[in-house]
């Protein structure tokens, strides 16, 4: 589990099986700290730490994981990336829980600097996700947690507003018209859908519908 607050950046190579992560000297994130078997999330990608060295990291990732995001066309060009440790017990949620597990991938609409932040305008590729975006919900963007600001009707498309210490230090700096991302929709709707129409489908402890008369009857007004 993660919380979407990047540590640093570091930069993606591919190697046999897997790809290696070179993170640069002086980094918040020191590779002597990583151990075998630790995750860490590499643009909002759940990977497992394979090898280590004094400069990095070396992670196993299957065909699957390549295909679905955006880390086997960075890993071919040397491309840079986000990178935070798995969230420990005592730590502090700054950001929002994010899993690791990329849904989808999703493409820059737009990016505007404007007079004290930049304004970020993304659209998914699958727009069926959409359902999970609404205005002040939480996204992980390459494994960035963000706020959406507003959004279209379906949320298939959505703009966040950037502050500068996030773009500068994160790969959002990067991002142009068309660059593809790595989208996770928040936990907590996801989890939401599946209750509602798990109680809704009469295989869960509730077979009520929800509905307006419902809510009410269970204080909801």
């Amino acid at each position: 589990m993660f919380t979407g607050l990047v540590q640093t950046t570091g930069q993606l190579q591919r190697r046999s099986g897997g790809v290696t992560l070179q993170i640069p000297p002086g980094s918040e994130l020191d590779p002597a700290q990583l151990a075998l078997g630790d995750s860490v999330a590499v643009d909002g990608v759940c990977l497992t730490v394979t090898e280590r060295s004094a400069s990095g990291f070396q992670a196993d990732v299957s065909e699957e994981t390549l295909s679905r995001t955006t880390l086997s066309a960075k890993a071919d060009r040397g491309g840079w990336v986000n990178l935070e440790p798995a969230l420990r017990l005592q730590d502090r949620l700054g950001g929002h829980l994010v899993s690791g597990h990329v849904d989808g991938l999703g493409h820059v609409v737009a990016v505007e600097q404007q007079s004290a932040s930049w304004a970020l305008r993304l659209r998914w590729q699958d727009p069926a996700f959409g359902r999970y975006i609404c205005e002040k919900a939480s996204v992980a963007v390459d494994g960035i947690s963000l706020t959406v600001a507003g959004c279209s009707a379906d949320g298939s498309e959505f703009w966040i507003a950037v502050i500068p210490h996030t773009w500068s230090s994160t790969t959002l700096q990067h991002l142009e018209r068309g660059t593809a991302v790595n989208l996770e929709a928040d936990l907590l709707a996801k989890y939401t859908e599946r209750l509602l129409q798990h109680g809704a489908s009469g295989s869960g402890p509730s077979t009520a519908p929800i509905s307006d008369a419902w809510l009410k009857e269970h204080g909801w007004s």
